[in-house]
């Protein structure tokens, strides 16, 4: 199913492997560098499986042998799952290329729609991704996190939120890098069930935040 607003097309894709997601990606890239295909966003979930992106450290890595999927987006190890939403932007960026103000369009996405569901995010000066602030509940939780690559001008990678996952997940790496924080969802958060299917058609609405460049 595909949704088009504001010149973005949405395309749900259900559960889908991370390699044949990968697959999907690079042949959307194509026809979006080309022209044959508008901007375009993939929404999904994975099965279980850990992406390792090129800034990871060999420590970062679980110590169990699970495997890890070597990837070619910025920053460094994330897992993605059932109960988390994925999503693959395909973007032309304006020219000249700010590859920055595109991530920064992208957490305020994110922000937004943590904001619809009562949950109060931001950014973190210095780490990507949208965050939950230190509380009594403890030290800043991340709750969104954000990998990306541009080639030839057009996105690829792009964000996943934690929805209702298994937390525990994370507990065998060290989540994008960071020791010092802790990872959490908007079902942990809220102290209620918030679904992928819930948030869904709420990112889907937001999308095109992706692409109104001020100006």
């Amino acid at each position: 199913m595909s949704v088009t607003t504001s010149g973005l097309t949405a395309i749900r894709a259900g559960v889908l492997d991370y390699q044949a997601a990968w697959d999907e990606q690079r042949r959307l890239h194509e026809a979006v560098v080309s022209g044959e295909q508008g901007d375009s966003v993939l929404l999904l979930e994975h099965p279980s499986v850990y992406t390792a992106g090129k800034r990871t450290e060999p420590w970062d890595r679980p110590m169990d042998g699970t495997p890890v999927i070597d990837v070619d987006r910025g920053g460094k190890i994330t897992w993605h799952g059932p109960g988390q939403l994925v999503g693959y932007p395909i973007v032309k960026l304006p020219d000249p290329v700010d590859v920055v103000a595109y991530v920064r369009r992208t957490e305020q996405l994110l922000i937004d729609v943590c904001a619809e569901f009562g949950l109060t995010a931001g950014r973190v000066e210095g780490r990507s991704g949208v965050w939950v602030p230190e509380d009594d509940r403890g030290p800043a939780r991340k709750v969104a996190a954000i990998g990306i690559r541009v080639a030839r001008g057009v996105t690829l990678h792009g964000f996943s939120i934690n929805c209702d996952c298994d937390l525990t997940y994370y507990d065998r790496i060290v989540p994008c890098g960071i020791r010092d924080a802790g990872t959490t969802s908007l079902t942990a958060e809220l102290g209620r069930p918030v679904t992928v299917a819930d948030v869904l058609p709420v990112v889907e609405r937001h999308l095109p935040t992706l692409v109104r460049v001020e100006g």
